[in-house]
């Protein structure tokens, strides 16, 4: 397995695990989502935007690199979020078409990547516009890294709001070898 396809297994997990936090969630009144939990963005609806305010921020920085501009071109015209606790839904309806949008614009990008786009440099700025460069792979190990980080808290806060969200190992879609 080459590095772009591990990052390819990463996508297609992100998928799949925002398609079973956001049904579970769905399973839970509106208050509930929205409830303060004590979490560092409050609620389970705080944590799915942050999520999707920080997935819009690198999406639009990843666009700027030279392998990325046709995949990532539909990002041009969304707004750049201005802070990481920015509201972009207030309901889980809503925030859920856009998740569903933007995991689908993942999968894309990220198989049209050759293993040469990934050894590059990506040059951009923070959102108080101080900027940086990174290797690009490295920048694509924290997107996917963050993205879990924070699903785990939402794993938590639905675990605590009386909902199990299911498996949710990478490991589910690691394909299986054959046993001779």
């Amino acid at each position: 397995m080459n590095t772009a396809s591990h990052f390819q297994l990463l996508a297609e997990y992100n998928r799949w695990m925002n398609r079973s936090l956001f049904a579970s969630a769905a399973k839970l009144p509106a208050d509930a989502i929205t409830a303060d939990r004590g979490a560092f963005f409050g609620s389970i609806l705080g944590t799915l935007n942050h999520l999707a305010v920080a997935d819009t921020i690198w999406l639009k920085r990843f666009s700027t690199h030279p392998a990325c501009a046709a995949s990532l071109q539909p990002m041009s015209d969304v707004p750049l979020p201005t802070r990481l606790n920015e509201t972009l839904f207030s309901d889980l309806t809503s925030l859920q078409g856009y998740r569903e949008r933007l995991d689908e614009l993942i999968v894309k990008f990220v198989a049209s990547l050759g293993d040469e786009a990934l050894k590059q440099s990506l040059t951009f700025s923070s959102l108080k516009g101080v900027p940086s460069g990174r290797n690009f792979h490295a920048l694509l190990m924290h997107f996917f890294n963050h993205q879990t980080h924070h699903r785990g808290q939402v794993t938590t806060l639905l675990f605590q709001a009386g909902v199990d969200p299911g498996p949710t190992d990478l490991l589910v879609l690691v394909p299986a070898d054959e046993i001779a």
